[in-house]
């Protein structure tokens, strides 16, 4: 069974950083886009940002500049590099990734749980 765990949440004052981390696991033939969405309290779920097999980027206009997404093949993993955080990128990151498991004939979309990042001074 294929599934992904995020990991790498937390608490981080404004202007700092994080790290997320995604890995999926379990029968894999493949893997195409592998994004990162969140969802604040009160508010739908959100892309952030998104990463093509071969590396090509798309970010929301607000994280632009100050997020960067990249992936690594051979992990089956994707991170989210946050810095300059501010109050506002207070949410739960989900990733979410197209994958193609052993078995079937065509790529189905996966979520992970959820990791909460909480910006506060």
């Amino acid at each position: 069974q294929v599934q992904l765990v995020e990991s790498g949440g937390g608490l981080v004052q404004p202007g700092g950083s994080l790290r997320l981390s995604c890995a999926a696991s379990g029968s894999i033939v493949s893997i195409g886009d592998m994004s990162w969405y969140r969802q604040a309290p009160g508010k739908e779920r959100e892309p952030v940002a998104v990463i093509g097999r071969g590396g090509n980027t798309n970010y929301a206009d607000s994280v632009k500049g100050r997020f960067t997404i990249s992936r690594d093949n051979a992990k089956n993993t994707v991170y989210l590099q946050m810095n300059s955080m501010k109050l506002e990128d207070t949410a739960v990151y989900y990733c979410k990734a197209k994958i193609w498991e052993s078995g079937r004939s065509a790529y189905f979309t996966v979520w992970g749980q959820g990791t909460q990042v909480t910006v506060s001074s």
